[in-house]
């Protein structure tokens, strides 16, 4: 059975690019992939894992006969790579990204797009704090959704045929307006990660006794802040800046929130704390019940085995005599 598409031309390849190609490839969904990146030992890197099949440093040359190209660089440098791969796009090939934004996506890129390909932004929700070529696998997008941002005038079809490729490597597909997806994702994950470079931050600005202390006794809540803290820095440097209105609506919202619970505390209202931890409590089930998350202890961290303490058997005290 011939493979759903004939090229895929990945341009970009971190922990996002290395797993599309390792999926791809495990599902057959395409009969070459080719893959460019700008630098030659990233290159290089790619070549050694064996993630695609031809590896270039020209994007243009990656994107000439392939009927799938997916950006998989930091949103800042979409206009570049668009500016110098247009000409090698062919007539009815699809074009889209892994961005996570994408209001700003359709913004620069719209205008660049040669008549006759198709344009549909996407956004895998899936990543670990981990980059490079060798950060990806093939698992990463199972059970997680891709969200994907046509614009009217895109052909429904193409659109299911992108739908398909991700929902072949384990995606849920949901479809939305681009607009709508950068508010829900400046929620969702935007803020949160926010929040965890700012905690963090703090931590680092903390005198070396304190901060050597803070980094001793991390507790779990912590821990996952540094986690999130741990992401490509470039990546959401480009996020925040490429989705400034949304974060800032939201980082409103979360400021009144904020200084409501910061009230509760000073006032001593435990009643009015009880009832927001009631309902974050709720939300938090709602995620595990969604799907997207696992209700096991310590939120399903993996953990060693705990060492056995010793038994000591007392000695029985003897009169003297030899044993009998």
């Amino acid at each position: 059975m011939s493979a759903p598409f004939k090229k895929l031309a990945l341009i970009g390849i971190g922990l996002i690019g290395s797993s599309i190609a390792l999926a791809a490839r495990r599902q057959g969904l395409a009969n070459i992939i080719a893959i460019s990146t700008r630098k030659q030992q990233t290159l290089d890197e790619a070549r050694e894992l064996g993630l695609g099949d031809v590896y270039m440093l020209d994007a243009i040359e990656a994107v000439r006969g392939a009927d799938l190209v997916i950006l998989c660089v930091p949103v800042g440098a979409y206009e570049s790579v668009m500016q110098a791969v247009a000409p090698g796009l062919e007539p009815g090939a699809i074009l889209s990204d892994v961005g996570s934004v994408k209001g700003h996506v359709v913004k620069t890129l719209a205008p660049l797009v040669p008549k006759g390909v198709s344009l549909i932004p996407g956004h895998p929700i899936a990543g670990t704090e981990h980059s490079g070529p060798s950060a990806g696998f093939a698992e990463l997008f199972v059970g997680r959704w891709c969200v994907l941002t046509p614009g009217a005038e895109v052909d429904p079809a193409k659109t299911e045929k992108l739908a398909s490729f991700w929902r072949s490597m384990g995606s849920l597909v949901e479809i939305m307006d681009a607009q709508h997806h950068d508010m829900v994702l400046a929620i969702t994950s935007h803020i949160p990660h926010l929040v965890a470079y700012n905690i963090v931050g703090t931590v680092a600005d903390l005198e070396a006794a304190t901060q050597s202390e803070v980094i001793k006794f991390s507790a779990s809540g912590f821990r996952d802040f540094t986690r999130i803290a741990a992401s490509d820095p470039v990546m959401w440097r480009d996020v925040f800046l490429t989705n400034r209105e949304a974060v800032l609506e939201m980082l409103g919202r979360f400021s009144e929130d904020l200084s409501v619970l910061q009230r509760a505390v000073r006032t001593g209202d435990g009643p009015a704390l009880e009832t927001m931890f009631t309902r974050t409590r709720a939300i938090r089930r709602s995620i595990i019940n969604a799907g997207q998350e696992t209700a096991a202890a310590d939120f399903g961290r993996p953990h060693q085995a705990e060492p056995v303490p010793p038994v000591f058997i007392p000695v029985r005290e003897h009169g003297g005599g030899d044993d009998a």
